[in-house]
This record gives structure tokens, C-alpha cells and sequence, in this order.
């Protein structure tokens, strides 16, 4: 496979990144604006909320099985439009049943989505000889912050739904359908996933387990941020409702940067080393949080968990494919659904524990499971883990 390829894939891959980021935030940054459209009770909406979820958990599940016939890149191809279709859906109803309908879409889509975006994401990292996974995900951190602004400007300016979502579907279909002529998989991967196709048996989930439970805590970590900052911020620590704001924006930034320069940081030291010190500055983030006097206190703590766990995630996919070499699809597609799972746990375990006893406490309670990831630490260093070390096979390829 020529340096070129491998550029254009990995080119068009990051582009899919950026556009899931784009659409994911799009939907989730404007709950409140689709629940008052359709009429959903508070008592309704955590099922809708749910629901997403756990149909992309399906979603991957079944994604494993379809990989096992067709490439991944042919699952991504259909599966981002039909997840920007889904986006567009959600807006043009005005049925309860036609939300229900899109979102259930939406879950399924996603699934596959994300399954097959990260495996072909470790299948290009094992071409290229070196760890590149971290700036996939700064790709979907940046389109995040894209569509959150977006949103923003949706509710600032009192847009319908529709109108908010479809100027983006009508720019990133098309961006996103041409950009996939250009994937492309490691001509390694292909080799070994050949001698594995069908073979879902030769993962081991005692062996993946570990990364399962590191997968989770991080997502529960990450939805603790994403549904809590801004009410902790200001019902906790006192801030005005505009500062309460910020955390999450500074959360998101912080994400990119991390993941921005996170590819360097396991190049030189190794992806245990960087998970390791992602975990603990993450940890500490928490700690921060739950300790602080004031809002400017809380915002550091946020800032550090960014930095800290934008690291965890995408490492434990790449470990995920070192320790399945053979088998890299099904094990990512398994260890996927533990993103669902953290999410799904998350919010409704910080938010349990705030009612029954504090918020201050429950922050306490995500930064004792990110800690938790140091014990699997090892985990992320199988052998072949650090890319150009001397485990690895010659590095034949360098682009991009």
C-alpha cells in the first residue's frame, strides 16, 4: 500500500471523526429544545435518553457480526449517513412516535458507527507502525466543539430544530459520502483479519475484560462532566448561571488539546505511561471538583479532568486491537459497548448519590473509579503496545 493511500485514509477517517463529533453534539446539546418540540414528560425522557444508548450497544453488537462478511469501512460508509438522516429526522417530527422512531435510528446507527470508525482506526495505527488513534479522537473532540457552537447559536437565536439541523446534514452528507471513497485498512489487518473472519470465539473476554471496566469508568467519568459541571457549578460552588456554562466548553477544549498532542506523548513513553498519568491527573481533576471553595476552583478541576481522560479512551481501543491482532474487529466492537454502558451508569449514579447524600460526595465516587484504571494499567502494554519498539516489526511505513 503506497504512503498516499495510507495519507488519504487516514485523512478521510479523521474527517468522520470530526463529523460524528459534529452531529453527536448537535443532538445532545439540545435535549431541552426536543423535549419541550415533542411534548416529552420529565418522567419520559430519561427512557428516550436511555434508549439511545442501549440500541447502540445492539448496534455494535451487531456490527461485530456484519464485519465478520463485509469490511468495516463498508459498515461506515452507510452508517454516518444514516446517523446525519436520523440527526435530520429528529428535527422534522412532531410526533412523540416520530421521535421515538428517529432516535431508535439514531442509537442503532451510532453503534455501528463507532464500532466501525475505531476499527478502522487501530487497523490504520497498525499500518503506520505507531500509535495515531489519539488524534481520531481529537478529530471528534473538535467537531464537538463545532456543534455545540452550532447549537448554541440554534437556541440563542430561538432556531426550530429542523432549521439548526439542517443546514449541517445538508454540508456533511455529501462531505462525509465523498470523503469514504478514499478509506482505507492496513494491508496487515486485512491479512490477519482474514485468518480470524467469523472467528468471534478467539476473543477472550476474561482477557478484554480489563479494558471493559477502564472503557466504562472513563465514560461514566466523561458523562459525569458532560450532564453534572454545569449544575454542580452553580448550585454547589455558587456561580452564575453563564459562568455554569463553561465548565464543559473548557472540558471539551482541554479534550483536544490533550488528544491533539497525546499521539507524542505515547510515541516517547508508551501507552501505559500516558494512561497512567492520565488517570491520576484525571483522579485529581475529581478531587479538585469535590474539594473546591468556588467556581474558579471547580473550572481548574475540570480543566484537569479534560487533559486527564482524553487520553483513556482511545488507548484502550488500540490495546484493545494489540491484544487481538487477529481479531482486532470483534474485540472493538465488544469493548464498545462499555462506552454505552459508563454512559448509561454515569449521570443516574451521580445524580442518585447528590440527592441522597451530596454532590461534593458523589464526585468522589468516578474519581475512585479512574483511579481504578491503574490497576489495569498493564493491560494497555502487551508486547507489541508501543509502536517502533523493538517488538514490533520494522517500521516500513512513516506518513502523514
Amino acid at each position: 500500500m503506497t504512503d498516499a493511500r495510507l495519507r488519504h485514509g487516514r485523512a478521510s477517517l479523521a474527517l468522520s471523526f470530526f463529523v460524528q463529533g459534529v452531529t453527536f453534539a448537535l443532538l445532545v446539546t439540545r435535549i431541552p429544545a426536543i423535549q419541550d418540540r415533542y411534548g416529552i414528560s420529565d418522567g419520559l425522557l430519561p427512557v428516550f435518553l436511555a434508549a439511545v444508548p442501549i440500541l447502540a450497544g445492539v448496534g455494535s453488537v451487531v456490527t461485530e457480526k456484519v464485519v465478520a462478511r463485509v469490511r468495516p469501512r463498508v459498515v461506515l460508509r452507510w452508517a454516518q449517513p444514516l446517523v446525519l438522516l436520523a440527526l435530520l429526522g429528529v428535527g422534522a417530527g412532531s410526533e412523540v412516535w416520530e421521535a421515538a422512531l428517529a432516535l431508535g435510528v439514531f442509537g442503532l446507527a451510532v453503534g455501528a458507527l463507532d464500532a466501525s470508525m475505531n476499527m478502522m482506526g487501530v487497523s490504520l495505527q497498525r499500518a503506520y507502525g505507531r500509535s495515531i488513534m489519539l488524534g481520531f479522537h481529537a478529530a471528534f473532540s473538535l467537531g464537538g466543539i463545532a456543534g455545540a457552537s452550532m447549537a448554541w447559536a440554534g437556541a440563542h437565536w430561538d432556531l426550530s430544530l429542523l432549521v439548526s439541523y439542517l443546514p449541517a446534514v445538508v454540508v456533511l452528507l455529501p462531505v462525509a459520502f465523498i470523503g469514504s471513497r478514499w478509506y482505507v485498512e492496513g494491508k496487515q489487518e486485512e491479512e490477519l483479519q482474514g485468518e480470524a473472519r467469523g472467528k468471534a470465539g478467539s476473543v477472550s473476554f476474561k482477557l478484554l475484560m480489563p479494558l471493559c471496566l477502564v472503557m466504562c469508568f472513563a465514560y461514566i467519568g466523561d458523562s459525569t462532566v458532560s450532564n453534572w459541571s454545569a449544575k454542580y457549578l452553580q448550585d454547589v460552588l455558587g456561580s452564575s448561571e453563564q459562568l455554569s456554562t463553561v465548565p464543559y466548553n473548557v472540558y471539551m477544549v482541554t479534550t483536544l488539546l490533550g488528544r491533539a498532542v497525546g499521539d507524542f506523548g505515547v510515541r516517547r513513553f508508551g501507552a501505559v505511561a500516558v494512561v497512567r498519568s492520565g488517570s491520576v491527573l484525571a483522579a485529581a481533576g475529581f478531587g479538585v471538583v469535590a474539594l473546591a471553595g468556588g467556581a474558579w476552583v471547580g473550572m481548574l478541576g475540570f480543566t484537569m479532568l479534560g487533559l486527564g481522560l482524553c487520553v483513556v479512551v482511545p488507548q484502550t481501543f488500540a490495546a484493545a486491537g494489540r491484544m487481538f491482532p487477529g481479531a482486532s474487529d470483534s474485540a472493538i466492537a465488544r469493548l464498545n459497548i462499555f462506552n454505552y454502558v459508563g454512559f448509561l451508569v454515569g449521570s443516574p449514579l451521580v445524580g442518585a448519590l447528590g440527592d441522597a447524600w451530596s454532590y461534593r460526595g458523589a464526585m468522589l465516587v468516578p474519581m475512585v473509579l479512574v483511579l481504578a484504571t491503574l490497576v489495569y494499567a498493564k493491560s494497555f502494554g502487551a508486547e507489541p503496545a508501543r509502536y517502533g519498539g523493538g517488538h514490533e516489526r520494522p517500521r516500513t511505513v512513516d506518513v502523514g
